[in-house]
């Protein structure tokens, strides 16, 4: 064992010592803090802490520390917000942009919706830290309360069924939705009466609707939206209003508005309840779920829907400069292509949406180039205790 001072947070959670003229990066620990860690290499292990920080506090869970989960529980309130808010902030200062950076808003409220379980002879529940051992659990306090006992519960009664396999649910307004991929082939039957017996509204099985109760559907703003297998939904409910609320804020006053990365549509909804909007994603079955959801809600303004490849075919200035505002809100990757159209283009107003600070930043500095403002940046947090912060940055001409 060897014993050391931890002297930062690095920006995947974990306290940072000097140690041989290197560094040693060891989880769970806090700057000021003495440790007993075992080493391998650069990484380390926490044995036991010596001296702890004023900012640890207890951890929600009893299996932090050994879930792979979870990087900050031990942080206290203000500490975290800070560290959050400083990936945001370093990776605008890394690519020397700067701007008004407001205080992180919290979105975390309600739990996750969302949890993907790993189901193995040895137990159900995540990986074990810095492990591809799964941790066997009985309930996880950060998802929805629908999930946090019965995810692990139904995963647990899939074993004898599906064998050793991945299960994906998401907690809808209309019940559990829950995705299973498995090496094994199984019969239809058999699992429409697994399905039924946990009162599933939809099994999806190695991509295969096989049952469905009811449609699984959340609402977004006024429409009610059946979510199509596997599509991209936020971690939660209250982060998706949060970051809608921001889009919204952004766009203002716009009269025609693009949502581009739209997915199912939980910006271009409720845009549309005072602009006419263009929504666009290459997500196919996102968009005809958009589709429906509009032709099935009244009290909107018309919203037009395509089928796009926004990374291979970006809206083109000429195609760009109709809109008064464009939201985008692409994967972790970025929206460079998309950036560099509108940097060219005319639009008065951008609101860019990320789950990147990195990539939200590389693009930021494109549109900057190309003449916009950043008027403001908005850290919000919906993955609790993670190292993952989202951004929606305004820009103006």
């Amino acid at each position: 064992m060897t014993e050391l001072t931890i002297t930062s947070l690095g920006q995947h959670g974990d306290g940072i010592a000097t140690h041989g003229g290197g560094k040693a990066f060891v989880p769970f620990t806090l700057p000021g803090e003495r440790v007993e860690a075992v080493l391998d290499g650069e990484r380390g292990t926490l044995v036991e802490v010596i001296s702890p920080s004023p900012q640890r506090v207890a951890a929600a869970c009893g299996y932090f520390g050994s879930c792979g989960g979870c990087a900050l529980q031990h942080l206290d309130p203000a500490a975290y917000a800070a560290f959050k808010r400083g990936l945001v902030e370093t990776s605008l200062q890394h690519a020397e942009v700067e701007t008004v950076l407001q205080p992180l808003r919290d979105a975390t409220a309600g739990g996750r919706r969302r949890a993907t379980l790993h189901v193995r002879k040895s137990g159900v529940g995540y990986m074990r830290a810095r492990s591809h051992d799964v941790l066997d659990i009985a309930t996880c306090p950060i998802l929805a309360p629908a999930l946090q006992n019965a995810a692990p519960r139904i995963a647990r009664a899939l074993l004898p069924l599906a064998g050793e396999c991945d299960a994906s649910f998401t907690a809808t307004d209309t019940g559990l939705d829950l995705s299973v991929k498995s090496e094994r082939k199984l019969k239809p039957v058999a699992l429409a009466a697994f399905a039924r017996t946990h009162r599933l509204a939809r099994l999806t099985f190695n991509g295969e609707p096989v049952f469905m109760a009811q449609p699984p559907a959340i609402r977004m703003g006024k429409a009610m939206v059946e979510l199509p297998p596997g599509s991209f939904l936020q971690a939660t409910a209250t982060a998706e209003a949060v970051l809608a609320g921001l889009v919204r804020e952004g766009v203002g006053a716009a009269k025609t508005v693009a949502d581009l990365f739209c997915g199912v549509g939980p910006f271009a909804l409720r845009l549309a309840e005072g602009a006419r909007v263009f929504a666009a994603d290459s997500d196919r079955p996102g968009i005809a779920a958009l589709h429906k959801a509009v032709n099935h809600v009244q009290g909107l303004k018309p919203i037009t829907t395509q089928v796009r490849d926004l990374f291979r075919d970006p809206l083109a200035p000429v195609e760009l400069d109709r809109f008064d505002a464009v939201v985008f809100d692409p994967p972790r990757a970025g929206a460079e292509a998309q950036a560099r159209e509108l940097a060219r283009s005319r639009v008065k107003t951008a609101v860019a949406v990320s789950c990147e600070p990195k990539t939200f930043a590389r693009d930021a500095a494109i549109l900057i180039g190309g003449g916009y403002r950043l008027v403001s940046v908005a850290p919000v947090d919906q993955f609790a205790y993670s190292t993952h912060v989202e951004v929606v940055g305004v820009f103006r001409r």
